[in-house]
């Protein structure tokens, strides 16, 4: 279902019924014909279940007539405020619409910002103030979720539909903003105060450490003060599951109260007397499992954690023995049941993948070695056996991981985590200082295996097709002893691994305009070369386009170094993810149109301007540099004027990219050029701003594909109709990367092909049509 680019109709659900009538018809004739009309029914229940679901969340939903509208509303702040340079995340519970007539959905999420923040003129926060479980008064300006949608990229719009988050918004300024209670008493609220306070203590107590934010996430689940060349580290390294809250801790935390439980029972004759002590201590251990899963924000290895803990102590309780796949596959149906879309959380398949692969190479093995190869085995398994999902999900997976997690799993699961509950639970600042010590200690040698240069495989997005050929390949490399020709299995890796994608013809460029909001960036391949015109926007020291979006992508299209990065200008929107980039890969050279002071001037020695003429030619394609001139650099002051403006030809078809130049430069262009500009995509200058886009700089290009790179709904209002409607008049074909999210264009000697994003891989949710509401609006001719 959560695959669909609409919502199932009904009728989806009529299968039931008749497939399961059938399938216990059939029963005493055929068993086989029997079992495929089951799992038919199982299917149909199965789909119409996740479909049902999923349009009783979309029905929750801000109309789009009161986006971008001030409207009062009452509710409680539902989670644990996320703390940022900017200001504060957070989401809130709407329980009452003051503005008459508007409709808010039930789940929103609201960014208040810091005090001196001017952006969006927004109210302004000291963090401290905000608390979750507090019931508020706000103003706020919202908006339909949306996010960016890239190949190869993080779904914000799924990751908000998962949570049943239905519009993003921020507080605005207003007298009236106010507390209303400090507390509302209930069980989810009254969960997340206290791992607020926990959160809040240990910040206290471990304040100016560099690994507090780490100890935190072990405590209560809250990854967002980890900085991120923390994990980098963690990645690199293999150890990023430990962090955050894995089944482990819950599974250790549970076994400790059952013990304990036991232990005090067993010490009373009477107690012994009322009740057994194991079922005294299941009860316990469940109890504990569930407090510490809830604590930790319920993730999904947490939820399967508790979801297997309930199921053996089941289990025990009737003492009767139950297969670990039984258990798994409770935890599995339990989790899918209650969250239908964690399907698709790269947390799912990780967690569910490793401990089926634990229990395949610890259960129903006649040989048992010692605990210490026994260790050895499970972590080879689960490092092996994981490589296809990781390769799927991430195209990268640390080759130094079976070290890392050999010395980072005992020192953290057994040492860290412990002091951490102790001192978080009970309010205690010493066992805290000696937790961040071990750990801080247990870091210098993962620091130095993160380090090296082979400490991560990295490549192409591989087919699917191959990832589960290398499954199997996996389960058959790691089957017991005796297994006839298991080294086969490792042949099963090779298409994994050696089955990279055609590369591009020569003569045919391909140009990717990812979508990274109100900014720009451009991925240019040819059959040997890449190139990456500008980098995207930074939001804040750990949050930027160029780690987010860019350098996934690079990596999925298996590009392993940039020969070129082309920086236009110095706004944040163009150059502010240019570092990270410089970080992620190896880039060939570096040209720029930047001040002498600027800090990636600074950084790269052998940084070259740009410079109207300047050319080169990769694998049959031509590149040509169009802007700044001479004249250009003398009398033009603004950065945007200065810009770098690039052209590309391939086969006779021409692609520009203008960057931020405004009518000036535009003219100027104009002028010095003439016909030379006429190209058949253009990325539209400032996306689409009234300073650019002049008549006569449209009349020399005449392109046939305009492209707007803006953000959804952004603040500056671009692109502006009237050079939209400029656009229009000219035949040119509109494309904003809002609505089509990444477009891709491949020129060469057949023409030029263009693919969007959210037009190749449609999904429901970001839609919210059904196929009965896509008929009825065809039937309309809309």
């Amino acid at each position: 279902m959560q695959q669909q680019a609409l919502l199932p109709s009904w009728t989806a659900a009529l299968w039931i019924v008749p497939a399961v009538v059938a399938g216990l018809a059939l029963l005493p004739h055929s068993r086989l014909l029997a079992w495929i009309m089951l799992l038919a029914a199982a299917f149909a229940a199965g789909y119409s279940y996740a479909g049902w679901r999923a349009a009783l969340r979309l029905a929750d939903t801000l109309p789009p007539a009161w986006e971008g509208r001030d409207i009062q509303v009452v509710g409680v702040v539902a989670g644990l405020p996320q703390v940022s340079e900017r200001g504060l995340r957070f989401a809130f519970d709407v329980e009452q619409v003051l503005t008459p007539g508007a409709q808010v959905p039930h789940g929103i999420q609201l960014f208040w910002f810091r005090r001196g923040e001017e952006a969006e003129e927004g109210a302004h926060l000291d963090p401290a103030r905000l608390r979750a479980g507090e019931r508020w008064q706000f103003r706020v300006r919202l908006k339909r979720p949306h996010g960016t949608a890239n190949p190869y990229g993080f779904d914000y719009e799924y990751y908000l539909l998962e949570r049943g988050i239905r519009a993003t918004g921020y507080v605005r300024k207003d007298p009236e903003n106010f507390r209303i209670d400090s507390l509302v008493i209930r069980p989810a609220y009254l969960v997340e105060r206290a791992r607020d306070h926990i959160a809040r203590q240990m910040r206290e107590a471990l304040a100016g450490a560099p690994y507090a934010g780490v100890l935190i996430a072990l405590a209560i689940g809250d990854q967002g003060s980890i900085p991120q060349d923390q994990w980098r580290v963690f990645t690199r390294t293999g150890i990023n599951h430990l962090v955050a809250i894995s089944g482990l801790h819950v599974t250790l935390f549970s076994g400790l109260v059952f013990a304990l439980v036991q232990w005090g029972w067993r010490r009373s004759a009477r107690l012994t007397q009322l009740w057994p002590a194991k079922k005294v201590a299941l009860i316990g251990g469940v109890t504990a499992a569930f407090a510490y899963a809830l604590l930790t924000g319920f993730a999904v290895p947490a939820q399967r954690t508790f979801y297997m803990v309930v199921a053996a102590a089941l289990a025990v309780w009737r003492d009767r023995y139950t297969s670990p796949s039984r258990v798994l596959a409770f935890a599995l149906a339990v989790v899918v049941l209650l969250d239908p879309w964690a399907i698709k959380a790269a947390g799912f398949w990780l967690s569910f993948g490793a401990v089926a692969l634990i229990f395949y190479v610890a259960s129903h093995r006649l040989a048992r070695p010692g605990r210490l190869l026994e260790a050895a085995q499970v972590q080879w398994a689960v490092t092996v056996g994981l490589i296809p999902p990781l390769m799927v999900l991430f195209q990268q997976t640390s080759l130094v991981s079976p070290l890392a997690n050999a010395w980072a799993i005992p020192l953290v699961s057994f040492l860290v985590v412990p002091l951490v509950l102790i001192g978080a639970f009970l309010g205690l600042a010493a066992p805290l200082h000696l937790a961040h010590a071990l750990f801080a200690l247990g870091m210098l040698p993962l620091a130095w295996l993160a380090a090296l240069p082979a400490a991560v495989w990295q490549q192409h997005a591989p087919p699917l097709w191959t990832a589960l050929v290398a499954s199997l390949g996996a389960a058959w490399l790691l089957a017991p002893r005796g297994f006839p020709g298991r080294w086969a299995g490792a042949c099963a890796f090779l298409p994994l691994f050696l089955l990279a994608p055609p590369p591009l013809p020569t003569g045919v460029v391909e140009a990717t305009v990812l979508d990274v909001g109100q900014g720009l960036a451009v991925v240019l391949r040819t059959r040997e070369h890449a190139l990456l015109f500008d980098a995207g926007p930074r939001f804040d020291s750990d949050v930027d386009s160029g780690s987010r979006i860019v350098l996934p992508y690079l990596r999925a299209m298996g590009v392993r170094r940039l020969d070129g990065l082309v920086v236009s200008h110095a706004d944040n929107d163009h150059a502010g993810s240019a570092g990270a980039v410089l970080d992620g890969v190896p880039v060939g050279w570096f040209m720029a149109s930047l001040p002498a002071e600027d800090p990636l001037r600074l950084r790269r020695t052998d940084a070259q301007p740009c410079r109207a003429g300047t050319q080169w030619r990769w694998d049959g394609v031509d590149f040509r540099l169009l802007h700044p001139s001479a004249q250009a650099l003398a009398t033009y002051r603004k950065a945007n004027d200065r810009g770098c403006v690039l052209q590309v030809e391939a086969a006779g078809r021409r692609l520009i990219i203008a960057a931020d130049i405004e009518a000036r430069a535009e003219r100027e262009l104009v002028s010095r050029l003439g016909r030379t500009l006429a190209s058949d995509v253009l990325v539209v200058p400032h996306h689409g701003s009234r300073t650019s886009s002049s008549v006569e700089f449209i009349a020399s290009v005449a392109p046939d594909w305009a492209v707007f790179t803006v953000g959804y709904r952004n603040r500056f209002g671009h692109p502006k109709a009237e050079v939209v409607e400029r656009y229009r008049l000219f035949g040119s074909r509109l494309l904003r990367s809002d609505e089509s999210g990444a477009v891709i264009f491949r020129l060469g000697p057949s023409g030029i092909d263009v693919a969007e994003e959210r037009k190749v891989h449609p999904r429901y949710w970001r839609s919210g049509a059904t196929e009965t509401e896509l008929i009825s609006s065809s039937g309309t001719g809309s």
